[in-house]
């Protein structure tokens, strides 16, 4: 079994460079031994042999690889210290902000950014990249349409002026749409931006190795301009930070020296 998961991970690296080492091994293989025997495969190689053939098998092991959970303004409080403390920080060095929603998942991040965004800057200023390795997760994010649940922790005032509900959710307003621009990236793989201001990635950190972090975070130092911000999850501090060229400016807020 181990022979024929290694085997997989080369195999899945070599077509899509997608690198499953630099995951945590315990829960990424426990993820994919329940999804290829949901799809009646015995073994990877029978899997990854079907994969390169049925492009529907294919996307949903990169939807399963990655890591869906998601919700607007999560973890409300965090969000709080951005809007009052951190963007009018940055927005005293610069009068245009140039902000990435990393692993954006199915858009509820980087929407949630275009809400605060607009209250400190014409909403026409406002442009956020938001990448994710998952393209069916990025078309959906696009679309822009969500739960009530989704939707718990929006203000009032935001959630009437950028949704519209229908009977079984929410549309983002086409407004808000166009402050995002959704992209595809592979964090562990593909080349980063340069001189961002902020860069959120929160909750995704988790699941990689330890190596895997550290390079994660040189990248993310390097593509911010000094004084520039990189906002993690609440569960994803960054200890010896100076490493990195950072510094602790808020509670999982880190400054670019």
């Amino acid at each position: 079994m181990a022979d024929d998961y290694n085997w997989f991970i080369e195999q899945v690296k070599e077509r899509t460079g997608i690198d499953l080492n630099l995951y945590k091994e315990t829960q990424m293989k426990r993820r994919l031994i329940a999804l290829r025997e949901k799809r009646n495969y015995q073994d990877f190689r029978s899997y990854f042999t079907a994969m390169t053939s049925d492009d529907t098998l294919q996307n949903e092991f990169l939807e399963r690889m990655t890591i869906n959970v998601s919700e607007f303004f999560r973890n409300r409080k965090r969000w709080d210290v951005l809007d009052e403390t951190i963007i009018p920080q940055l927005l005293k060095e610069k009068k245009r902000l140039k902000v990435w929603s990393a692993a954006c998942s199915t858009g509820e991040e980087p929407y949630t950014l275009a809400m605060i965004l607009q209250k400190h800057l014409p909403l026409k200023d406002v442009s956020i990249l938001a990448t994710d390795i998952d393209r069916a997760i990025l078309q959906q994010a696009k679309v822009g349409y969500y739960t009530e649940r989704s939707l718990k922790e929006i203000p009032v005032e935001l959630k009437e002026r950028f949704f519209t509900k229908d009977r079984a959710g929410y549309y983002v307003s086409n407004e808000l749409k166009q402050a995002v621009t959704f992209k595809q990236h592979n964090l562990l793989a593909d080349r980063f931006e340069r001189d961002c201001d902020l860069i959120v990635c929160r909750n995704v950190l988790i699941y990689f190795t330890e190596e895997a972090k550290r390079e994660l975070y040189h990248k993310f130092s390097e593509a911010l301009r000094p004084g520039g911000v990189l906002f993690v999850g609440s569960t994803e501090q960054i200890f010896e930070a100076s490493k990195y060229g950072l510094e602790t400016n808020e509670t999982f807020f880190y400054r670019k020296v």
